[in-house]
């Protein structure tokens, strides 16, 4: 029974970083636990259980009797969520280097592509689909985090990274930008040059942060 019942629970945690991850579940939204087990759809004991794993990872906050606060999203948690990110994935290029030097054909052809879209003629899918490639690159950087807690951490950043993008969406007009500056990443990773591709991380952070509307504290 046991097992049933903590299979219920991972199954419904899944629905949870889903719901969040698609905008579902908002920033900043109150949620009473009966609501919120209806659009899971698990029952209550299942849900529970999913939210009291994510409030461990700061996705949410439980409020005792009432229900849960979804993660607020402005700028001083935007500016740490993303920080925390850049911070990893340098690490991350850091031991991929060290490794040897990454084929980065796929990720390089995936984004010229979309850049040369951007820059004639956008379809109307093409926000959607350049979130997906910017993530490529992201995942692709975090995956030199030979470490299961320095994973898990990245994991746990990601999954609220989702919930800010979903507030803070990815503009048309912001395509041409971060796909020049996740190339200009790539270029650095393909120099052998852990120096210039920690440079453009960096750079990358501050553009995103500044097309967002946060402020950069240096």
């Amino acid at each position: 029974m046991k097992r049933s019942v903590d299979l219920q629970s991972d199954q419904a945690y899944a629905a949870l970083l889903d719901a969040l991850g698609r905008g579902r579940l908002r920033g900043s939204e109150f949620h009473a636990m009966p609501g919120l087990a209806d659009i899971l759809g698990f029952p209550l004991a299942a849900t529970r259980e999913a939210v009291k794993r994510a409030e461990d990872q700061s996705l949410l906050a439980i409020l005792p009797k009432r229900g849960v606060v979804i993660m607020e999203t402005g700028p001083a948690t935007t500016r740490a969520c993303m920080d925390m990110r850049a911070v990893l994935e340098a690490e991350g290029v850091r031991r991929l280097m060290a490794g040897g030097r990454p084929d980065l054909t796929h990720l390089r052809d995936a984004h010229c592509a979309l850049l040369a879209e951007a820059r004639s003629r956008p379809g109307s899918d093409l926000s959607r689909r350049a979130l997906a490639t910017d993530l490529s690159l992201h995942d692709f950087m975090a995956t030199g985090l030979d470490n299961v807690f320095l994973r898990q951490a990245y994991e746990a950043n990601r999954h609220r990274i989702a919930i800010i993008q979903n507030v803070r969406s990815f503009l048309p007009d912001r395509v041409v930008t971060a796909m020049e500056e996740h190339l200009a990443i790539i270029d650095a990773i393909d120099s052998a040059s852990p120096q210039a591709a920690v440079a453009e991380i960096e750079r990358h952070l501050h553009h995103t942060l500044r097309w967002w509307g946060v402020a950069v504290i240096d």
